[in-house]
Order: C-alpha cells, then sequence, then structure tokens
C-alpha cells in the first residue's frame, strides 16, 4: 500500500519502532497505526494553523479508514468529521456539512461498538489496585464503557453541529488525546481515536 510505503517519511515509522511492533503483537495492522498517526499529524498541523497540510492528512487517513476499517469501525467517522472541520473553516459550507453527514452515517453504529469492545488489563501503579481491578471487573468494565459512551455522544454533537443540525458546541477533542489515549492496543484506544482525533475549534 502506497501510504504504508511513505509513512517511514512523514511519521517516522522505522525498523525499531517500538510502538508499532508492540501494535503488531497485539494485533493490530499496520495501516491502523498508521491511520493514527496520519490523524495526529493532522491534527498537529491544524493546531499550528497549516490548514491546507491537515486537509491532506485527513484526506489520506480517510482512504486508509474506508479501505481497511470494517463496517461499523467508528473510526471511519473521525476523518470526514476531521475534513468538515477543515472546510468549515474555510467558509466551504456545503463541503463541510456534506462530510459531516457522512461522519454522522457512520457514526450510528458507535453504541454497539463500545459494547463489544475487549477490554485488556492495564498497568497499574501498585498491587492493590491490580488486585481491585481483578475484583471488581465488571464494575470497571462497566463504568470505562459508560465514560466511553460520555466521550461519543460529545463527538455526535460535534458531528451534528458541522452537519448544520443545531449549534456547533465547543468540545474539545485533539486537546484531551495525550491524556486519553491508551498505553495499550486494544478497542478502547480504538473508540478514543474514534472520539478525540477531531481538531478542536479554532482558537480553543
Amino acid at each position: 500500500m502506497r501510504t504504508n510505503m511513505s509513512a517511514r517519511h512523514i511519521w517516522g515509522f522505522e525498523r525499531g519502532d517500538i510502538e508499532m511492533r508492540l501494535a503488531r503483537e497485539a494485533g493490530w495492522r499496520r495501516s491502523e497505526l498508521v491511520w493514527e498517526r496520519a490523524m495526529e499529524a493532522g491534527n498537529r498541523a491544524w493546531d499550528e494553523g497549516r490548514v491546507g497540510r491537515a486537509r491532506w492528512l485527513f484526506g489520506l487517513a480517510d482512504r486508509i479508514a474506508m479501505m481497511g476499517f470494517g463496517k461499523g469501525d467508528p473510526r471511519r467517522a473521525t476523518a470526514p468529521a476531521a475534513l468538515a472541520r477543515v472546510f468549515a473553516r474555510q467558509g466551504r459550507v456545503r463541503k463541510a456539512r456534506a462530510r459531516a453527514r457522512r461522519a454522522l452515517t457512520e457514526w450510528a453504529g458507535v453504541g454497539a461498538f463500545i459494547e463489544a469492545v475487549e477490554i485488556r488489563p492495564r498497568a497499574r501503579s501498585s498491587l492493590f489496585h491490580l488486585r481491585m481491578e481483578v475484583r471488581h471487573r465488571d464494575t470497571f468494565h462497566d463504568n470505562l464503557r459508560t465514560r466511553y459512551r460520555n466521550f461519543a455522544e460529545e463527538t455526535r454533537e460535534t458531528m451534528a453541529g458541522l452537519a448544520g443540525d443545531g449549534p456547533l458546541p465547543a468540545h474539545r477533542h485533539f486537546g484531551r488525546w495525550r491524556g486519553e489515549r491508551p498505553s495499550i492496543f486494544d478497542d478502547t484506544r480504538r473508540v478514543l481515536s474514534a472520539c478525540l482525533l477531531i481538531p478542536d475549534p479554532p482558537g480553543g
């Protein structure tokens, strides 16, 4: 895949890339991490005011998602939502709303995706916290899913606002990604990347 061939030059994929090795060992496809890094790079470009660069990267990520992610994967909605933000800033309202409506269509299955997520054990700072997680695993997982549903609803509200279906909220997305990004490669990382790899409002 041509996007993978160029990934070494754009996002730092090298033979000794530790994150790529961990992702592959966890069962992730290379395209998943390429998509994530493309979205991260697009958001950084947006934050730096390089709107054209952001648009190109989000377009690339969109093609990766449409070719590599199955129906019902919420990440298929993220790049169109990001492009809607870009087009809105450029004053291209019709294009922005069209991308946002496509994002909303892809987002429709996010609830079912969250219910089915595989939540792998997290690293804990102490044996006590590890034992508490094991003892109350069902409660821990339920709380995580509730939290992800809240993220997903905020993302839906942003998409709806960009589509012109109501006011555009000032939710932060990429601004929370670094703090929320799981260190492990499981479905929770897929969900959070889908929710949070969307540019924040200009100036916000």
